[in-house]
């Protein structure tokens, strides 16, 4: 990271991705790349900076806390990759009209930042909203802090290491999509070769961003103020309004309506399909199903808490069968990665210039067997893991991550729950009756397949940049630190009590999970047998939906998402329409206005979630200083 910068502001002339690819031999394809591209983007060009390391390193630590904040909410990880981007743009772009800076980041910096974002803001934190809640939702306490940062750490040094060796088959000879990469590389270009439009982009996330937390304030934080201004806060408004006109019986079944941006804009990005299938999901889940087994004294609760752990079989069933089908219906990719490990493991040429750029293989055996390692330990001390069965779980891991990164980049779809269930049922036989055993066992191959996703797609942006691989892994590696830190205690902070799983946060990954485990150590004869027709339903919901998809491409579209359908049984209804509301509104937008959807529809809605998500964790924050000080001043003062 000791790159000269350029001495004065230069702007980006105007270049075009190279997203046909290239076409030859592997050695051809490579050399193609290397003489087109990165010779004339890459090689002189500041990469690997001190500041662009810091501040991915800031923003992917914020946005890491939004990500967790939005995952115990409904189940959901936002990729933080293109925000990042426009939010480093914004200010380094500020900063240098201030005169505090010299020069702006440059393209190629700018996405070795993005890189250590997205390492620091999404790849530690699924583990910690699925596995980790799901093991404080069973035993009912938390685990310790020092486990629970070396874990993550762990596992996502494993992931990222593990992509190592995928990246020269997989990027540079394949040649394969990773839609979400190539985004990336098309927001950093236009940021950086049209000023006004980027300038436009940053203004609308910012402003988006601020309107979106003075929302979340009023409707959350009014009690930080003063108690008597809750009655004002738009909760407690819309409360009222949902009291008058649905009454308690509806609102227990969470049919109701609540003010929350935040989700909004998450339909927004995910589109109307899947806010669709979660609106019918959740419709036929709290309107129909909840009711008639209430009618019928099945159910004798009328809070979320007490009816979810009913409606969640059907819905999980629906994401297991359908996340594992989907999985398994890509075994042309899991014959092709098969073939991939003798060419991915071929010796290095020293002789070789593209060589000495890539990230060398003795990093991938050391980062393995590190990880390996450590895990086993932790695993054997924590959870009395046999040493045999951690190993499995880590050799598990290189193979499904391997189909995993894969499937991303052909799909643009990690299927991190799908791993996660292969490893609960192996493990069910393995190990049967351990839930803790079975939830950690899957919790690596899950969060590592997360993470070398990740890593691959942001090297796909890289390669269309013209950008150094081996600088931008360093860039990724230096976001583990401060995103392993930020995550686990922001999750920490936010999960202090086990109440609030299934109380303030519906935690939906987590009760999948919970679920899984809970079915592979008492068995399908234990439940009830409602239980086991919603399991049987959903599950073969799970498999016809997505063979649906397959035989009728055309109309795929019109075809409820099997995964986002069952997603709607495992949280409150009002999630539902707000995703749905999202995806009609973006959906309008794209046919008003295509230009201007295509423009400000993901600055807009990322700012939103930002905003939003980070005012939502400012206020958990506080709440939860509110009830710490008055004990620290006992303790000092008394």
């Amino acid at each position: 990271m000791n790159e000269a910068l350029p001495s004065a502001a230069e702007p980006e002339q105007e270049f075009e991705l190279p997203l046909a690819g290239f076409t030859g031999t592997p050695e051809e394809i490579e050399r193609q790349w290397f003489e087109q591209v990165y010779k004339r983007r890459g090689v002189n060009t500041p990469q690997l900076t001190w500041r662009a390391v810091v501040m991915g390193s800031v923003l992917g630590g914020i946005l890491s806390m939004t990500n967790i904040y939005i995952g115990l909410k409904a189940g959901w990880l936002m990729g933080v990759s293109i925000t990042a981007c426009i939010l480093s743009y914004a200010i380094w772009t500020s900063l240098h009209a201030a005169g505090i800076v010299k020069t702006k980041m440059g393209i190629l910096e700018n996405n070795c930042m993005q890189s250590t974002a997205s390492s620091a803001g999404y790849s530690t934190g699924s583990t910690l909203v699925s596995a980790f809640a799901a093991y404080i939702m069973i035993n009912q306490q938390s685990l310790p802090l020092p486990l629970m940062l070396g874990w993550i750490f762990l596992l996502a040094v494993l992931g990222v290491t593990l992509a190592i060796p995928m990246k020269r088959q997989m990027i540079n000879i394949e040649q394969l999509r990773f839609p979400s990469g190539i985004a990336a590389a098309e927001t950093l270009r236009a940021l950086h070769s049209h000023g006004p439009k980027g300038a436009r982009a940053a203004k609308a996330l910012c402003l988006a961003g601020a309107l979106a937390g003075i929302s979340d304030f009023w409707s959350e934080g009014l009690h930080l103020i003063s108690g008597k201004w809750e009655s004002f806060s738009i909760d407690s408004l819309v409360g009222r309004f949902n009291a008058s006109v649905l009454g308690k019986a509806w609102m227990g079944r969470t049919v109701l309506f609540l003010w929350d941006p935040v989700f909004i804009a998450a339909g927004v990005i995910s589109g109307l399909r899947v806010g669709f299938s979660m609106m019918l999901g959740g419709t036929l889940c709290w309107a129909v199903f909840v009711p008639v087994l209430q009618g019928r004294n099945i159910i004798t609760g009328n809070s979320y808490k007490d009816i979810v752990p009913w409606t969640l079989w059907g819905g999980v069933a629906c994401m297991v069968t359908s996340g594992l089908l989907s999985f398994f219906l890509q075994w042309r990719a899991m014959l092709r990665a098969v073939k991939d490990l003798r060419l991915m493991f071929k010796r290095d040429d020293p002789r070789d210039e593209m060589q000495a750029i890539e990230t060398p293989m003795s990093w991938f055996f050391a980062g393995q067997i590190f990880s390996l390692a450590g895990l086993a330990v932790l695993a054997h001390l924590s959870f009395a893991m046999p040493w045999w069965q951690s190993t499995v779980a880590v050799l598990m891991t290189f193979f499904l991550a391997l189909v995993a990164c894969r499937v991303t980049g052909e799909t643009d779809t990690t299927p991190i729950g799908a791993m996660g269930k292969v490893t609960q049922l192996i493990f069910g036989g393995l190990s049967p009756g351990n839930m803790n055993v079975n939830l950690m066992a899957a919790s690596i191959t899950a969060g590592a397949a997360g993470s070398s996703a990740d890593l691959l797609t942001d090297l796909k942006s890289g390669y269309l940049l013209g950008a150094n691989p081996r600088k931008q892994f360093l860039a990724q590696f230096a976001g583990i630190f401060v995103g392993t830190v930020m995550t686990v205690c922001a999750f920490r902070v936010m999960v202090s009590d086990p109440a609030v799983l299934g109380g303030k946060f519906a935690a939906p990954a987590a009760q999948a999970w919970r679920a899984v485990a809970l079915a592979l150590s008492k068995g399908l004869e234990a439940m009830e047998p409602i239980k086991i027709w919603s399991i049987a339903v959903g599950g073969a919901l799970g498999i016809v939906l997505p063979l649906l998809s397959k035989c009728f491409p055309k109309h795929e579209k019109y075809i409820p998402s099997a995964g986002a359908f069952g997603l709607a049984w495992t949280f409150q209804w009002y999630y539902s329409l707000l995703f749905f509301l999202g995806g009609l509104m973006g959906w309008a937008c794209a046919k008003m206005s295509p230009k201007k959807a295509e423009e400000f529809t993901f600055p807009v809605a990322s700012g939103v979630i930002a905003g939003g998500a980070l005012m939502g964790v400012a206020v958990v924050f506080a709440d939860r200083a509110k009830e710490a000080l008055p004990q620290l001043w006992l303790k000092l003062f008394h």
